[in-house]
């Protein structure tokens, strides 16, 4: 059975032969009524290729999480753009988030739908049409909680010039977003945070100071990269310590201090968890990739997390890769290469090309086996993956081939539909995504 909080408009939902991994021949069904098919993806009950979350592994990802949480004194806003899936955003909810982080409105507006009441914008809101809907919603439910960032007197002046317009009943909750240069948005030293800081104080209480954020992912997983981190840091506290004195800073709010995306949380959690206290600040972090993990780039990440922290080796075994993609071998047609039937437009090609990991024989196999390193994939079109292998490999037209992947944000937008499966790979629920 699904371990997932139920949602009823997506309990509700239809799924048919318009999802892909939908089987043509099946009849449509509710998504609470998907369970009951007991449909098996070893049996090829669906159509492949199909992506897939493990269920065993999703519940060790979310425990593994509370409980660095706890030893780490911090709270977590998991990004939702990793999945866009109100049901693994309930999880996360669940699981004593603070909120959901968003990255665009048009996210912001389906977080609305399924009814999230405290997120974190982690972009700028500077659009007029965009504007409007946080304004909107601000002022139509009042129990609404949304954070903004801001690194400018300009964005500053756009939004308060707009709560004042609307009339908006309470200051609209900024934090100060620092950044390093040659990096992505934020201010780039303390005067220039300065310089917000004013502007913010010269329209209170339309705006208010609620804390500073930062996002240390766009630097290289090397010392330098790591060097730049503790830059960044650094600066958000400095910055922290002048915006917490501001007349404009809240006096009834948590006192934010937030920046960790999927490979540094450990580092952010330590370093602003080190100077909390002098601002009585809660420490927010927003990973969003921990539920389902990948089997490259945030493994090789948390390889490195576990050589660093001394809290993340006292919990034992890291996060599990959760999420697979199952295609088919469609051609063999040289000794050392066969084809899979799936491409860009199933998996993540990002950061890496996607790694076989297992395989099964329809009808001989009732568990996948492992492949070994001699298998890659080396090249991908829209719907082929090219697969280097052995000339003994045991691969055939019509087995079939599990690929992990890496950066799982860029493979979760390409599947409306993804299956929620049990150890034995029979499908227990469904999991919607809203790109």
């Amino acid at each position: 059975m699904s371990a997932l909080p139920r949602i009823p408009a997506i309990d509700a939902s239809i799924l048919d032969a318009t999802f892909k991994g939908f089987p043509g021949t099946a009849a449509p069904v509710r998504v609470d009524g998907l369970a009951a098919r007991a449909w098996n993806i070893l049996r090829e009950d669906v159509p492949f290729p199909v992506a897939v979350i493990r269920q065993s592994s999703l519940e060790h990802n979310r425990n593994w999480m509370r409980r660095f949480l706890a030893a780490a004194d911090a709270r977590l806003c998991p990004h939702g753009k990793t999945t866009m899936s109100p049901q693994l955003f309930a999880a996360q909810i669940e699981d004593g988030a603070f909120g959901i982080t968003c990255a665009t409105v048009s996210q912001l507006q389906v977080y609305r739908e399924f009814g999230v009441q405290r997120v974190l914008m982690a972009n700028q809101v500077v659009g007029r049409q965009e504007i409007a809907f946080v304004m909107a919603e601000l002022a139509r439910d009042p129990s609404f909680e949304l954070y903004l960032v801001v690194d400018s007197v300009a964005g500053v002046e756009r939004l308060a010039d707009a709560a004042r317009a609307s009339g908006l009943a309470r200051p609209l909750r900024l934090l100060l977003e620092v950044g390093m240069i040659g990096a992505r948005t934020g201010s780039r030293s303390v005067d220039a945070a300065g310089a917000v800081i004013a502007a913010i104080e010269s329209r209170f209480p339309w705006v208010e100071i609620h804390g500073v954020e930062a996002f240390e992912g766009v630097f290289a997983a090397n010392a330098e990269g790591e060097r730049s981190i503790e830059q960044l840091l650094a600066l958000v506290l400095e910055v922290a310590a002048i915006a917490r004195r501001s007349p404009a800073a809240t006096t009834t709010s948590p006192w934010l201090l937030t920046a960790g995306g999927s490979a540094y949380f450990d580092v952010v959690a330590a370093r602003l968890g080190s100077a909390a206290g002098v601002t009585d600040a809660t420490v927010v972090l927003r990973s969003g990739c921990y539920l389902t993990h990948d089997h490259t780039s945030y493994a090789n990440a948390q390889r490195a997390r576990a050589a660093r922290s001394l809290i993340v080796q006292s919990l034992g075994e890291g996060f599990r890769p959760a999420l697979e993609v199952w295609t088919h071998v469609q051609s063999r047609p040289e000794p050392e290469r066969a084809y899979l039937t799936a491409g860009k437009r199933d998996v993540s090609f990002d950061l890496d090309l996607p790694r076989p990991v297992a395989w099964a024989r329809p009808g001989v196999d009732a568990k996948p086996r492992t492949l070994d390193a001699a298998h890659a994939v080396t090249r991908l079109n829209d719907q082929h993956a090219y697969l280097t292998l052995p000339w003994d490999s045991p691969l055939a037209v019509g087995d079939l081939v599990a690929l992990g992947i890496s950066h799982p944000c860029t493979t979760f937008d390409k599947w409306p539909l993804i299956y929620l499966v049990d150890d034995a790979y029979t499908i227990v629920d469904a999991i919607r995504t809203y790109f």
